[in-house]
């Protein structure tokens, strides 16, 4: 398990390699992703809804669509980067958004068929792990060292926000990995150290809010009725009924990493490294875990239309037969 979790550790944080790929003194270049006949097998990090299909995005700028639930997929007809895509927000059926290394942010406004460049900065070497967008307008993106980007204008301008202090610290350099929004508006980010970031006016300011745990969170999500929820390495999930005020440990029934959650309603779903897949219909309060006999890196997690769970992998799409709940 230890080597799988590294191995995916170096896969989200690739970007900060990406750069010495170039001459010194030259700038990386950024080229199309190719569109290819095994797209289906490269590694996907992160899926969303764009009305009733599903668009997953992953390496080598790799994005794979599904009109079906997740029983077939195609790949996007035209990605203009072939750098790692991390994560993907999608605020109704054709408009979308996606993030990842070299600073990069991509849009869509055909459900993901084809995108379009907003921002990147190789020369920075700072990749996002995360994006999420309110509406067709307001967007944050966050990222390596605190990187957290803000947008009013459909992501056409992105402002730099600066972070504070977490307590005690003598700079706010923490890795932010996931967002997930909550009630009210609010917007939160799983980060390392244990740490739950909040804002309440949509990327401008925000909170910390400890949880207790003192290792890395990746995922988190929310349920109707506003409990949190994160999770992280070696299967570690905190549960919140007050926004983040304080955090109550739950058993995960087991030690692998978990990558991604999902709520509707007040079902939550789960899943991690080594098969780990995770389900609650109790608002999170308790969790049962189950383990794919194939062992698959789980890496990312969406619920379709009718509440059932589609999961990706570091192995990319599964076949039909493999989809089950």
């Amino acid at each position: 398990m230890k080597q799988t979790l590294a191995a995916l550790l170096i896969a989200i944080t690739a970007g900060l390699s990406q750069a010495a790929t170039a001459q010194v003194g030259a700038s990386p270049l950024i080229a199309p992703a190719v569109r290819t006949t095994h797209a289906g097998q490269a590694m996907l990090l992160a899926a969303a809804r764009a009305g009733t299909r599903i668009v997953a995005v992953g390496e080598h700028g790799i994005v794979m669509l599904s009109d079906d639930g997740g029983r077939t997929h195609r790949q996007a007809r035209s990605v203009p980067v072939d750098v790692t895509l991390t994560s993907v927000s999608f605020v109704d059926a054709t408009q979308g958004w996606a993030a990842g290394h070299a600073g990069v942010i991509l849009h869509t406004s055909d459900g993901g068929e084809s995108w379009s460049t907003q921002r990147n900065s190789p020369q920075e070497d700072r990749p996002l792990f995360a994006v999420h967008f309110f509406d067709a307008k307001q967007g944050v993106a966050v990222g390596l060292w605190s990187l957290v980007l803000a947008t009013d204008d459909g992501g056409a301008n992105w402002q730099t926000v600066r972070m504070p202090l977490p307590d005690g610290a003598k700079k706010a350099d923490l890795n932010l990995f996931g967002l997930f929004s909550g009630t009210r508006g609010r917007l939160f980010a799983a980060a390392e150290k244990g740490m739950v970031l909040r804002t309440d006016d949509r990327g401008k300011t925000w909170t910390y809010l400890p949880t207790g745990y003192k290792g890395s969170l990746w995922a988190g999500t929310s349920t109707a009725s506003g409990v949190l929820v994160v999770g992280g390495l070696r299967g570690s999930l905190y549960r919140s009924a007050d926004d983040g005020s304080s955090w109550q440990r739950i058993d995960s029934h087991s030690k692998s990493s978990i990558t991604a959650m999902a709520a509707s309603g007040e079902k939550v779903v789960g899943v991690g490294l080594d098969g780990l897949g995770l389900s609650s219909d109790d608002a999170a309060a308790s969790f049962a875990a189950r383990t794919r006999p194939d062992r698959r890196q789980l890496t990312s997690v969406v619920l379709d239309e009718r509440g059932q769970a589609v999961s990706y992998s570091r192995q990319g799409v599964f076949a039909p037969d493999e989809i089950k709940n």
